[in-house]
């Protein structure tokens, strides 16, 4: 069964309640959402395997530790965007996918157009990004896609989540962790969580 963890820090919370605000400009919003990502980073990759190494330092040999798992970070377009360097900021030698999805308005159903992970995804651990789970169908259908193409290890994070969202992904993933900043009351009739931030692609790249 998926392991949910809701973040407690009082950074994330403070920074989520700054991100929230209607009259947070874009630069604002994407520097918030960025060190987001970073605080939540570090609880997501806390569990990567570590090799023992040997290194010199300017007085003597010191034993040390270096992660060996080959990591990727996959957003989903084109919010995810908003996480992708946090990740990398933690792990510089991760490779960076592509999943480009978009909710149908009407039927509120994922609609896949683009699709570019890294190669031999099965050797690593994906950490699928998106700033927003509301229904969970983009969330799952990305997992979805990126399964077929041979993952086996993959963890999924976001900023803030609906309840709804929540229960579709771990009913349709048991197998992928999830790792959430704020968990919001519910879904409106139109899909967007409450009280949420709005459109969180469009607060990232002045689109409003």
């Amino acid at each position: 069964m998926s392991k949910v963890t809701i973040m407690d820090h009082p950074l994330i919370q403070h920074k989520i309640t700054m991100l929230r605000r209607k009259d947070t400009d874009v630069k604002e919003f994407r520097a918030l959402a960025n060190e987001i990502a970073l605080l939540m980073g570090y609880e997501a990759t806390r569990d990567l395997a570590l090799n023992d190494i040997e290194v010199e330092t300017p007085i003597a040999l010191a034993k040390g530790k270096e992660v060996t798992k080959q990591v990727a970070v996959v957003p989903i377009l084109r919010a995810g965007l908003g996480m992708v360097d946090a990740i990398l900021s933690l792990i510089p030698s991760a490779k960076v996918g592509h999943i480009g999805l978009y909710r149908d308005h009407e039927t509120l159903e994922p609609v896949e157009y683009y699709c570019k992970l890294p190669n031999e995804i099965d050797k690593r651990t994906v950490i699928v990004v998106d700033p927003m789970l509301a229904t969970g169908g983009s969330a799952t259908a990305a997992i979805n896609f990126i399964k077929q193409r041979g993952a086996k290890k993959i963890k999924f994070m976001c900023l803030i989540a609906a309840p709804e969202g929540i229960e579709a992904l771990t009913e349709a993933h048991p197998d992928v962790d999830i790792y959430i900043g704020a968990v919001d009351e519910r879904l409106n009739e139109n899909g967007y969580i409450v009280p949420g931030l709005g459109d969180a692609g469009d607060r990232l790249f002045g689109t409003l």
